[in-house]
């Protein structure tokens, strides 16, 4: 059983020079992917006169998200595993890929890095907001945490397909392009309703720096829900103890 691997891990282990490489990495890339999918969303504002809340612009961040997933996923693969997200994060801890305080490491690193983001956009933009996550009108809180189970769910079960599996083979070498497609098509599918955001780091840097946490539960409950079960899943129903995790993962704890 899977859950037989889950484990805290040691002080030693989260201060081993592996782990702050990879939460080295994790910051560097969840800074690029902030910023280009957080800077689209403004510069899509400024050159509308604010009406970025339009097809055109629900298309242009579903893009810009697509894109700059697939760069910091692909950055970050050999060093960190390219999680880039606490959602996957935890979803490769329940499914015994990553220890507790290695996910920390990565929790921390990643939020720092979509915070730098946000307040580097805010400088260079010479003070625009940047938006925290926000619910249409027509959409209510339980609508929107169960839009965010499912999209993280889809995400987090492309992770363990493309990148975790150790019987993925040579479809690992695409997995930052699918995973970057899944989260542009999410957005695509739930941009209009609740942001599309499958990150609580994502929704963490824009929510700090604007000072506005409302409704931002959902961006954390949700995408670490839907992680979760997308990790149970694979893992109990594909993985199991035929094989070990990934060599990409085992890489930073040998």
């Amino acid at each position: 059983m899977p859950i037989n691997r889950i484990a805290v891990g040691t002080a030693d282990e989260a201060r081993h020079p592996n782990t702050l490489k990879a939460g080295l990495a994790e910051f560097i890339s969840t800074l690029i992917f902030v910023y280009a999918g957080q800077g689209s969303g403004m510069a899509f504002a400024k050159l509308t006169a604010g009406a970025a809340n339009t097809p055109a612009g629900l298309v242009a961040a579903s893009v810009a998200h697509g894109f700059a997933l697939f760069v910091a996923v692909a950055i970050g693969a050999n060093i960190s595993g390219g999680h880039v997200n606490p959602a996957v994060t935890f979803g490769a801890f329940v499914g015994g890929n990553i220890t507790l305080l290695n996910g920390i490491v990565y929790w921390i690193a990643q939020l720092l890095g979509s915070t730098v983001a946000c307040l580097l956009l805010k400088f260079t933009t010479g003070g625009m907001e940047t938006s925290a996550f926000a619910l249409a009108t027509d959409c209510s809180t339980w609508n929107a945490l169960v839009m965010e189970i499912v999209m993280t769910f889809g995400l987090v079960y492309t992770v363990y397909a493309t990148a975790i599996d150790p019987k993925k083979g040579n479809i690992g070498i695409i997995a930052p392009l699918a995973i970057g497609l899944i989260v542009a098509a999410n957005i695509l599918a739930g941009g209009a309703f609740d942001g599309a955001s499958m990150n609580p780091a994502v929704a963490f840097g824009p929510a700090l720096v604007s000072w506005n946490f409302v409704n931002h539960w959902i961006y954390w409950v949700g995408p670490l829900v839907g992680g979760a079960i997308a990790g149970l899943v694979y893992e109990f129903i594909f993985i199991g103890h035929q094989e070990p995790a990934s060599a990409d993962y085992q890489r930073l704890f040998a």
